[in-house]
Parts: C-alpha cells; sequence; structure tokens
C-alpha cells in the first residue's frame, strides 16, 4: 500500500539500525533510558446537520378544508430532520498501545522523533487529539404569533319567544323577537376570515386588471399588491399555521475498536425533541454506523515481545462505512482503519534505497 512504504521509511530512518522496540503492557514500567510512543488509531468524525421546524397549529386547522380548499396540519409540535453528514476519517495516537525503543546512536533520531510527533503517531503527556464539538440551540415557535383577524369577535344572535295576551277571542299566543350579543364560534369566525381572504384575492386582480374606481400605477401599485398579499398571507396562517425552521450542527466521533465483532456502533442519536443526541441519551432513534472490511490478504499480528533490530508499526484495513438510519442507507464511504489492521515490525537493519 502506499501508505505503509514512506511509513516504514520513516521509522527506519528515525530509529536507526541500533534501535531495539518493545510494546509494553498497560501496567508494565518504560525501560530506562527508553522513549515511549504509540501506534496510529483512526477515528471517524461526522458533522451533522439537521433542520428543526417548530410549528404551531391555526386555530381555525379543522376549517381549511371545507372554506378554503386546503389541507392544513391540525398539530402542532417539533421534527428534527437529517439534512448532511459530513465523514472525516483522521488519524491520531493511540493511547492504549505503548511502544518502548531505544533511539540508539542514529544521527537523525531526535528530528525524526520530534516529526514524528507533530504527525500525532507518537503520544505525548500533554498532547490533546479531539476536536470541540459545535451546538446551535433551535428556536421555537411561539404560540402567540396569530392575527386576531378583522372580524368582530361578537355576533348578534335572534331568538323567537312567545306570550299570552288576553284579545277579544280570549287568550293568545303571540311571537316576539328578542336580539341578544353572544361571543361567536371557532367556526364562524373561520368563515368570516375565510370571506376576507376571498376578497382580497379579487381586490387584486382587480387592481391588476384595471377593474376598480381608483388608479393605480408605478409605484402606488405596487404598494397597494405588496399590502394586499401580506394581509392575505397574515389570514391563511390562521389556517395553515406557522413554522420556524433552523438549523442544528453537532460533531460526533466514534473510535472502532478490534473487540466489536460485528464493527456496528451507535453513532448518535436523533430525538424529536432534542434533535441530534450523543448515542448515551436513550431519549432518540439510534443513527448507526457499521464498517465492512474488504477481502485482503491478512498477515497475523506479531506477538508483542521485545524485538532487536526492528520496529513495530501498524498496516490499516480498508473498510466500508455506512451509516443507516433504520434500513436507509443515509452515507457510504471507503476509508482506512488503522487499529482493524495489523501490527507488524520492520527490519531495520535492511537498507532501503
Amino acid at each position: 500500500m502506499k501508505i505503509v512504504k514512506p511509513l516504514i521509511l520513516a521509522v527506519a530512518l528515525l530509529f536507526g539500525f541500533n534501535a531495539n522496540a518493545q510494546i509494553l503492557n498497560s501496567s508494565e514500567p518504560a525501560p530506562a533510558g527508553a522513549i515511549i510512543y504509540s501506534l496510529p488509531s483512526t477515528t471517524i468524525s461526522l458533522a451533522v446537520t439537521a433542520e428543526h421546524e417548530s410549528f404551531v397549529a391555526g386555530p381555525y386547522a379543522r376549517y381549511a378544508q371545507k372554506y378554503l380548499g386546503i389541507d392544513a396540519r391540525t398539530e402542532s409540535g417539533n421534527t428534527y430532520t437529517i439534512k448532511s453528514i459530513v465523514m472525516n476519517p483522521y488519524i491520531e495516537a493511540d493511547p492504549s498501545v505503548r511502544v518502548a525503543v531505544n533511539l540508539g546512536t542514529s544521527k537523525n533520531a531526535s528530528a525524526n522523533f520530534l516529526n514524528f510527533c507533530s504527525q500525532g503517531l507518537i503520544i505525548t503527556s500533554d498532547s490533546y487529539t479531539g476536536k470541540p464539538a459545535q451546538w446551535r440551540f433551535p428556536s421555537v415557535a411561539g404560540t402567540d404569533q396569530f392575527a386576531a383577524g378583522a372580524t368582530s369577535n361578537l355576533d348578534n344572535r335572534t331568538t323567537t319567544l312567545y306570550k299570552t295576551v288576553r284579545t277579544a277571542e280570549g287568550l293568545e299566543r303571540v311571537p316576539v323577537q328578542q336580539t341578544q350579543v353572544v361571543e361567536k364560534s371557532l367556526e364562524k369566525k373561520a368563515e368570516e376570515t375565510a370571506s376576507l381572504i376571498f376578497a382580497l384575492r379579487e381586490k387584486r386582480m382587480d387592481i391588476i386588471t384595471g377593474n376598480t374606481d381608483a388608479t393605480y400605477s408605478g409605484e402606488a401599485m405596487g404598494a397597494a399588491i405588496a399590502e394586499i398579499t401580506r394581509l392575505e398571507e397574515e389570514y391563511l396562517t390562521l389556517f395553515i399555521g406557522k413554522s420556524v425552521k433552523d438549523c442544528q450542527t453537532v460533531v460526533f466521533d466514534v473510535v472502532p475498536s478490534a473487540d466489536n465483532s460485528g464493527q456496528m456502533y451507535i453513532a448518535f442519536r436523533i430525538s424529536d425533541t432534542q434533535g441530534l443526541v450523543p448515542a448515551s441519551n436513550m431519549g432518540g432513534r439510534p443513527i448507526v454506523l457499521e464498517l465492512h472490511k474488504e477481502n485482503t490478504s491478512t498477515v497475523a499480528s506479531e506477538s508483542a515481545v521485545s524485538a532487536k533490530g526492528r520496529i513495530y508499526y501498524r498496516r490499516p484495513a480498508t473498510v466500508t462505512a455506512k451509516i443507516m438510519d433504520g434500513q436507509k442507507l443515509l452515507l457510504q464511504s471507503r476509508i482506512p482503519v488503522y487499529q482493524l489492521g495489523e501490527t507488524l515490525s520492520f527490519p531495520i537493519d535492511i537498507a532501503i534505497k
């Protein structure tokens, strides 16, 4: 592979022909005079962007089909939809693997050692390889954003009562009308608002076609049409509701492990109330990262014993990474993952030209 040969060459130049490498256990102390370095590890970074919609249903939503002939959502709520995922694998030093090496008498050892540090292949006590995750708090649509409407809230209701009066013929029931001021029903308000919407549309058409007593031209016509359109849209929200949309972007990091036999990881979760949340938050449905190793020739990893004249390195495994939302494939890409490959050693007493 193209990655392996430069890595081998750099390692050979770094440690010289007198280097002795040894992979240490977690509790094993470092040999006196040895320098500790680490092997490369791949972290899969997912930059996820979700669109958040906060929707408030209109008070006349149930009458939209009856009076306007349109379908309207009747339930308020928040929804999150994944819009984009960017997958970026990056390499860092694996802190779980420590290798002790004696640099010997190599003249270029110190310079190349610092070069390995700058590339992240050697971990130091003050190194930090994480990246900040950006959170954007979502906006929420208020429940008081609807116009009160241009119609009156009261209505006159006339009822017919009967009273008994004495006449020459005897007692008779005489009808008496009584008028009361009552509050309009919600459906009555919806009907009157729909009538206003149609009246505004008719007025706008009259202005455009010139079928009106007033004369509109130039900026006056544009201003009149714009105001009528604004009023129409405001009244329409009483039926179709209002929504506020924004985006939430979060970066999630997944570190694959060779101990995971299925190579399936919950990368993050998405909740209808909280949006993008970490995998540990059980309040959302899981978004799964699947890694499928390609069929390549394998070499058994060498034992962690002292190897005189050899240096340890990792050869990455190429995998097909899939981001799944249930049975839906969101993203697929091929990436190298170092910790899923083999740990090998290179005989540095062989000259490389």
